[in-house]
C-alpha cells in the first residue's frame, strides 16, 4: 500500500524541559497537525515535569517528601502509585541498585565544587535510604521513619518521553520519535517504512558515537558517568551513586538499553551501570537487549 500523498521534511519541535534539551520529530503530510501533536507532547512533559520535579514546592513530589520528613503517610492518586510501585520492583529485582529513595545523597555531594565528603557523612546517610522502608497499601505509601525522601530523577524523564510518544499517537501521529534529553521513545517508523537511526554517544570522546542503534518502535536510553563529574584522587567520580554504598559506580562507563518503552530501558539502564561489571550479566540473564562499556 503506497504513503497517502507527498512527504513533507521531517518536522522537529524543540524545547527545554526537566533539565534538558527535547525535541519531538515528526513526519506527516498535514505540517499543521504535526504541529498540534507536538505542543501536546510537550505539554505533556511539562505536565510531569509540574508533578514530579524536586526543584518545585508546590509539586506532587514536594508534598509525599514534606510527608515522609516526619514520617507519616501519603495518599496517592493512581498515576503516582503506579510509578511508585513500578520503582519498588525494580529496587527488588535489581538487589537495590536502582533506588528512588537514594536522593538523599545529594547532602553529600557536591559535584559543582568537586568535593569528595567524608566516609561520616554518607554513613550518616545510608539507613534513610532504602525502597525496603516504603510500603504500599492501595493508594497509601507509608514510611518506616521519618528523614526518608524519594526523587524521580531515575524514571520522570523516560516516563515522560514514553507519555508524549502516546500522546501524538493519540492525536494521529505515526511517523516520528520522542527525544528527551537522550531518553528516545519511537512513535513509528520513518515515513518509507525505514528505521530511524541513533548514536550512542562514546563516553570519553565528546561529539563522537560508540555505536548506533536502529529502531521502528521502542525505546532507548543511556546512562553514563559523563554527565555530572570530576576527577580527583585518580579516580571519576560522577553523579550516578550506587544507593547501597553512597559511593559514585563503578565498573562501567555507560549503558544503553533498548525496550519496550523508555521507562524500562531507563531503569534497567541505570541499575545496570550501578552494578558495575556484573550488569551486562544481569541485563543478558533478563534477555534485554544493550550495549555496555567498560569503565
Amino acid at each position: 500500500m503506497g504513503r497517502p500523498g507527498p512527504v513533507t521534511p521531517l518536522s522537529i519541535h524543540s524545547f527545554f524541559a526537566m533539565g534538558s534539551q527535547c525535541a519531538i520529530h515528526l513526519q506527516g503530510d498535514d505540517p499543521d497537525a504535526a504541529q498540534g501533536q507536538a505542543l501536546a507532547g510537550e505539554a505533556e512533559v511539562r505536565r510531569i515535569e509540574a508533578r514530579y520535579s524536586r526543584y518545585r514546592d508546590d509539586s506532587e513530589l514536594a508534598r509525599i517528601n514534606r510527608l515522609g520528613a516526619v514520617g507519616a503517610p501519603a495518599e496517592l492518586d493512581d498515576e503516582t502509585r503506579g510509578l511508585i510501585a513500578y520503582a519498588q520492583a525494580c529496587f527488588y529485582k535489581s538487589g537495590g541498585a536502582f533506588d528512588i529513595t537514594s536522593g538523599l545523597l545529594r547532602q553529600a555531594w557536591d559535584f559543582k565544587s568537586a568535593r569528595i565528603p567524608d566516609p561520616a557523612e554518607i554513613a550518616a546517610l545510608l539507613p534513610r535510604i532504602g525502597m525496603d522502608k516504603l510500603a504500599l497499601t492501595g493508594n497509601i505509601l507509608s514510611f518506616a521513619g521519618p528523614g526518608l525522601e524519594l526523587d524521580f530523577g531515575g524514571l520522570g524523564k523516560e516516563y515522560a518521553a514514553d507519555r508524549a510518544a502516546e500522546t501524538c499517537q493519540t492525536l494521529g501521529a505515526r511517523f516520528g520519535f520522542v527525544d528527551l534529553g537522550g531518553d528516545v521513545r519511537v512513535i513509528g517508523p520513518q515515513w518509507d517504512g525505514e528505521p530511524w537511526r541513533f548514536g550512542v554517544r562514546d563516553p570519553r570522546r565528546a561529539g563522537a558515537a560508540f555505536a548506533s542503534v536502529s529502531l521502528l518502535e521502542g525505546a532507548i536510553a543511556t546512562s553514563g558517568d559523563y554527565e555530572r563529574f570530576f576527577e580527583a584522587d585518580g579516580r571519576r567520580h560522577h553523579h550516578i551513586l550506587d544507593p547501597r554504598t553512597g559511593w559514585p559506580a563503578q565498573g562501567l562507563s555507560s549503558v544503553s538499553v533498548i525496550a519496550d518503552r523508555c521507562l524500562v530501558a531507563g531503569s534497567l539502564s541505570t541499575a545496570a551501570l550501578v552494578m558495575g561489571e556484573a550488569g551486562a550479566a544481569w541485563l543478558d540473564a533478563l534477555g534485554v537487549r544493550h550495549i555496555t562499556v567498560p569503565g
